[in-house]
């Protein structure tokens, strides 16, 4: 785990060597891991987590809990408390869009107050796949099937430090077995998530039972989405390139385009990827393509 976030932050340049990060923690498995992988990582991590008051006593123990593990490991604690109820209310808005609000505003205000170079979120691949579907059920073009990127400004205020989301290079199965059978780490559960009449919520129960390679499957498509709006906008970006190369290769049915990216961008000479009816050859950093001719 700890070498694949790695490795993901240096390709999407997410963050420097040891950089101050803001590590938003719930209690929750993701979050308990984001922050994990990050100490043990080098970064100087400072925990924000918000209190929404809207499960009563269970809110008031993920924050105890979240102030227990942020002191054993002597990283600093910032807690929100919000009446997220009454500012729905007055904004007339839904609970969870009065919430989402309220959170990323306070993060762009710690992360500036602290100094950090970027906001840190537990979002993984399962959650980009929910992304995609619940767009996808709602109707969406190109922006929409994308989903969420490695790094974005801040989705409410639009401003910075970037938010970034280290764990979407992982499923959230392995991030359980990280903590329980790698770390032997504890963390809270949030009780309204098996309230399947939640329409977010039954799309996500419907992920869970799904094989690990048809949500990274989900997740490849998203990031393909991602280059395509790219393209159309004229933006350079590692998205744009996948696609590209991609489309070089379509007609041989590429079945990992990033890893042969990869390859040809650490110029891994000799390097060679099975195709359908081809085999790549890396050259330094392009590719050579030979059709087979033996059975």
């Amino acid at each position: 785990m700890l070498r694949r976030v790695q490795q993901y932050i240096r390709t999407h340049k997410l963050l420097r060597t040891g950089a101050r990060v803001l590590v938003c923690v719930s209690g929750g498995a993701d979050s308990v891991a984001l922050l994990d992988v990050l100490q043990r990582g080098g970064y100087e991590c400072i925990v924000a987590h918000c209190n929404f008051h809207l499960r009563g006593e269970e809110s008031d123990r993920d924050e105890a809990f979240v102030r227990q593990m942020a002191a054993e490991r002597g990283v600093k604690c910032l807690v929100a408390s919000f009446d997220t109820a009454a500012y729905s209310a007055e904004r007339h808005m839904s609970i969870e869009m009065a919430a989402r609000e309220l959170r990323y505003r306070w993060f762009e205000q710690a992360a500036m107050e602290e100094q950090c170079e970027a906001i840190a979120v537990a979002h993984h691949q399962n959650d980009q796949a929910e992304t995609v579907l619940m767009n996808l059920l709602r109707g969406a073009g190109l922006r929409g099937l994308g989903g969420m990127r490695p790094k974005s400004v801040n989705p409410v205020t639009g401003g910075e430090p970037m938010i970034i989301r280290p764990l979407l290079c992982t499923t959230h199965d392995y991030i359980v077995h990280y903590l329980r059978d790698i770390r032997k780490l504890e963390w809270v559960e949030d009780s309204t998530n098996s309230d399947t009449a939640i329409r977010r919520n039954s799309v996500r129960a419907w992920l869970n039972e799904r094989p690990k390679g048809e949500i990274e499957n989900i997740c490849a498509t998203a990031t393909y989405m991602q280059g395509y709006a790219d393209e159309q906008d004229g933006v350079p970006s590692r998205a744009r390139e996948l696609v590209e190369l991609y489309e070089r290769l379509r007609e041989y049915q590429p079945k990992d385009v990033e890893a042969i990216y990869d390859a040809m961008q650490r110029g891994e000479s000799g390097k060679q990827f099975q195709l359908t009816g081809a085999i790549l050859t890396v050259r330094k950093k392009n590719y050579l393509l030979s059709t087979e001719l033996t059975e």
